[in-house]
């Protein structure tokens, strides 16, 4: 024991150094393992083996699948959120650009099929046929509108859509992880200073009773791996508050912040994904659109049908009745085609009444706790054993550093 005290004595430089290096190797390996979460957003290296991806962006279908398992299934219905749309209110949103679309699509078949009777009608027949049809457009509207809302799992594929949205946009799904989990991956970072530390100082009195060379390193090793492993396991347990030693309390953090984590991910979801435009994108362009083009077709055409009875026996005389059911359909489609982006117009009003952030929310704030660490623990789950090994990879680097300055 006089060896030692003498050696901490003549050494005591060395030894203080060792447990703010140990606190230094704890906060290094967070934040690698951090940025290895999220960066590259593209694999850098030679695949398969040699290189990396940051985690997140290598299994972006599998995590944008399993947030929006939890998205669709917990938090948003989307039959009950169409349901808030009062088709009325829109078709009255979109009344003005609604009826040029008439106008516009009204004269340009007639201008195609049959340039010559449209120009021989009188004008007072021209607008009679105009305003009755933009009369009823309107109404088709609105009942286009309350078949969509009946049918919305018709012609919008939801899952597809955030799915397809968050795999495109890989900055988009690290943001949506990232933004909600600030204050855990800033705890992670920082833990590794403290635990880092506590380890060093455990080393120091190791070291000094045996001068082994292997202990360093050992110590860079664990102190990489240990620390790591309980700073993931501090963010997501216990998930509800629990005492230890009879005078300290706690709760995972991420659980522990469950009311600011709803209002981040109900702000992100409906400013970035559940938005109008990716909703009308989805529904025109997505695996269901087929259905809604056939749905507002078969409704113009019921409209035209009606509407048609002013000029209909001078168009069917002039054009033949097969030529005349082709300027239908063809009147029709076009409209179908135009329709949709008309509907772009009432979306200020459609974001009000949706109200997808704060249904978000108020789901969130409802679900269990190991429901809520559904949202964030499936982006350590699978790959967590790599970022830990890196981090140990790094301790056990820098101890050996370390003993190499201390042999020379």
């Amino acid at each position: 024991m006089d060896a030692v005290i003498a050696d901490l004595h003549q050494h005591w430089q060395v030894y203080l150094t060792m447990p703010f290096i140990a606190a230094l190797i704890g906060y290094v390996t967070k934040r690698v393992a951090i940025e290895m979460m999220f960066r590259p957003l593209d694999f850098v290296g030679v695949k398969p083996v040699f290189g990396w991806q940051g985690v997140l962006p290598a299994n972006a279908e599998r995590m944008a699948t399993t947030a929006t398992d939890m998205l669709t299934t917990n938090l948003v219905d989307p039959k009950e959120i169409f349901a808030r749309l009062d088709p009325a209110q829109v078709a009255k949103e979109i009344e003005q650009p609604l009826l040029r679309v008439v106008e516009d699509v009204t004269r340009e078949v007639m201008e195609t099929y049959q340039p010559r009777l449209w120009e021989m009608l009188p004008n007072t027949a021209q607008q009679l046929l105009l305003k009755r049809v933009q009369a009823e457009a309107p109404k088709a509207i609105t009942k286009i509108m309350r078949e969509i809302a009946d049918n919305i799992e018709d012609v919008l594929d939801l899952k597809h859509m955030v799915v397809e949205n968050l795999v495109r946009d890989k900055a988009l799904l690290n943001r949506l992880i990232r933004d909600i989990s600030r204050p855990e991956m800033r705890f992670i970072a920082r833990s590794g200073i403290w635990f880092g530390f506590a380890l060093g100082c455990v080393q120091l009195v190791v070291w000094a009773l045996t001068k082994s060379p292997i202990v360093l390193p050992l110590f860079g090793l664990g102190i990489g791996w240990v620390t790591d492993w309980l700073a993931l396991k501090m963010i997501f347990l216990p998930r509800e508050p629990k005492r230890f030693f009879g005078v300290y309390t706690w709760q995972g953090i991420f659980q522990k912040r469950r009311d600011q984590v709803a209002a981040d991910y109900g702000d992100m979801i409906a400013r970035e994904i559940i938005t109008i435009p990716n909703l009308l994108e989805a529904v025109l362009r997505g695996p269901k659109s087929d259905r809604l083009f056939t749905m507002i077709t078969r409704e113009v055409q019921r409209t035209i049908d009606q509407q048609a009875s002013v000029v209909k026996p001078f168009v069917a005389i002039a054009v033949g009745t097969k030529r005349f059911q082709e300027m239908k359909q063809v009147a029709a489609e076009k409209a179908a085609e135009r329709v949709p982006e008309t509907i772009r117009h009432a979306e200020a009003y459609a974001v009000n009444a949706l109200d997808v952030r704060n249904t978000i929310v108020d789901r969130m704030r409802r679900l269990t706790a190991l429901e809520f660490e559904q949202l964030l623990r499936p982006a350590f789950r699978q790959d967590e054993w790599k970022l830990i090994a890196v981090g140990a990879l790094i301790g056990g680097l820098v101890g050996e550093l370390q003993v190499l300055a201390l042999l020379h």
